[in-house]
Order: C-alpha cells, then sequence, then structure tokens
C-alpha cells in the first residue's frame, strides 16, 4: 500500500497530548482513508445476515486501527466496535467504533460511507453520547460534535431550523426482509407518508450528519445498533435537534431531526 498516511505506532505518538474530540476526529479520519485505500487495491466481500449485509478486509483492518489506537492512548476506556473489537471499560465510558457505515454502498464503488465513532458515558444502549465524529472518505468531510456544539472541517453548524414533515425530506431505510411484516410496515408508513420526500441511501451517520447539517430535516429506522446511531445522534443533539427512539409495530425506531419534525414523527409512529 503506497501511501503518505501516518503508520498505527506513528499516529499513536502524534495524539499522545490530543483530547477526547481530537482523538475523535483523527481516528475517523485515519479510519475512513485506510478503508479508501483498501477499496482501490480490491476488495474481497462476505456476507454476513444476507446479500446486502457485508463486510469487507477493509472494516477489518480500520477497526484494528482504531482499537489499536486506543488501546495505546485510553487504555482504560471501553472499546465496542461493529466487527467484534471490544474491551470493559474502568472508567465508565466506551469508544463505539464504526469502521465503515455503509459497507454495502462501499463494497459497489459507490462514495456514500464513512468511518463513524462514539465516546458514550455508561452503558452505550443508554445513548449519553459525550462526542460524535464522522468521516466521509470520498470528499475528504469531518464532522464532529463536542462539548454542545458541532462542526463540520472545524467550520461550526448552525442550529437547526424548526420545520414540519410536509416541508422537508426525511432520510430512512426499511430493509426489504421487514416489508412483510405488516406491523413494521404499517408503522414505517404512517410516519413517512406525510414527508415532502424520502430517501434511502445506506449509510446512517452520513445520512444524520447530513440531518445536523440542516441538508435534510430528519431521519428514521429501526432497530438500529449503537455504533449506526450514537455517532450522528451527537451531531443532531449539537445542533439542537432532538433524537429519541420510539416503540411501535414491536420494534424499536430511531428518529433524529428538528425537534417539530421529530414530533410529527413520533406521534405518527403511536398513532
Amino acid at each position: 500500500m503506497t501511501s503518505t498516511a501516518p503508520t498505527t505506532a506513528e499516529f499513536i505518538a502524534n495524539h499522545r497530548s490530543s483530547t477526547d474530540a481530537e482523538l475523535a476526529a483523527a481516528l475517523v479520519r485515519h479510519a475512513g482513508q485506510l478503508a479508501l485505500r483498501v477499496r482501490a487495491e480490491g476488495l474481497s466481500t462476505d456476507q454476513k445476515t444476507s446479500v446486502s449485509d457485508v463486510v469487507t478486509e477493509a472494516d477489518h483492518a480500520a477497526e484494528a486501527f482504531v482499537a489499536e489506537a486506543l488501546g495505546a492512548l485510553r487504555a482504560d476506556d471501553g472499546v465496542l466496535g461493529e466487527e467484534g473489537a471490544s474491551r470493559a471499560s474502568t472508567t465508565g465510558r466506551t469508544w463505539v467504533i464504526d469502521p465503515v457505515d455503509g459497507t454495502y454502498n462501499f463494497s459497489q464503488g459507490s462514495d456514500y460511507f464513512c468511518s463513524a465513532i462514539a465516546l458514550a458515558e455508561g452503558d452505550p444502549a443508554e445513548g449519553n453520547a459525550l462526542i460524535g465524529a464522522v468521516h466521509r472518505p470520498a470528499t475528504d468531510t469531518t464532522w464532529l460534535a463536542a462539548e454542545g456544539k458541532a462542526t463540520r472541517d472545524g467550520v461550526e453548524l448552525k442550529g437547526l431550523e424548526e420545520a414540519s414533515l410536509g416541508d422537508k425530506a426525511l432520510v430512512t431505510y426499511l430493509h426489504p426482509t421487514f416489508m412483510g411484516d405488516e406491523d413494521i410496515l404499517g408503522a414505517w408508513r404512517n410516519a413517512v407518508r406525510d414527508a415532502a420526500t424520502i430517501r434511502m441511501w445506506g449509510a446512517g451517520s452520513v445520512d444524520l450528519a447530513g440531518v445536523a447539517s440542516g441538508l435534510m430535516g430528519g431521519w428514521l429506522q429501526h432497530t438500529v445498533a449503537d455504533w449506526d446511531w450514537l455517532p450522528g445522534k451527537a451531531l443532531v443533539e449539537a445542533v439542537g435537534g432532538r433524537a429519541i427512539k420510539v416503540d411501535a409495530g414491536g420494534v424499536t425506531w430511531c428518529v433524529a431531526g428538528n425537534a417539530r419534525l421529530v414530533g410529527e414523527v413520533e406521534a405518527k409512529l403511536l398513532g
């Protein structure tokens, strides 16, 4: 692999004094660019649960890098990674890693994917994300939420404007295997049918970064893993949006966006 990117050892040496926020942003950028370089050399892809639920050697390489760096730089914090990285926390803090979010897109040559990480306080399932970072390698863009504010490439994002579902796009996803479940499909259909439009792009953290940037009104998906939820949740909350979970149709839905839109989607799910 020909690259001027630092080795893992060099990365660790360069970030001995970094704050948590600085480290999060650096980790996702390095991991995302690593994945992009691995793809350029050619990928082999393995299925996990379905033809569209896949993993590549880039996922494993990016997660291994993040886990190794955190082992050296934040050894007492916990680690939870999509591809199996795991370490118990002695500080009450856990780094939640998604090395390549949107792996199916990534494996097909699309640029709609990212690397994402969150630093959670307490059990990650409780949703208290202190920091969220998302890097989209194809555009070399990094979003970061920390200490109550969110930035895109270092520029602070504006607060979200209130808007109704009927005036904004809703980014969502419903896997075809759930379209035969009338309870889930019914809840989803109720929630999305009055949106100005809907979009399905298949990379939740990129979606949520776009919502936090004001490009889309909101986001909706059910049964979302912590690594797909917490980085973007932190971004949306840092710009004054809401990010909640709602039980409907026998599953738990994650909803994020401006407060008015989220309230409308919540009511439709429960209605």
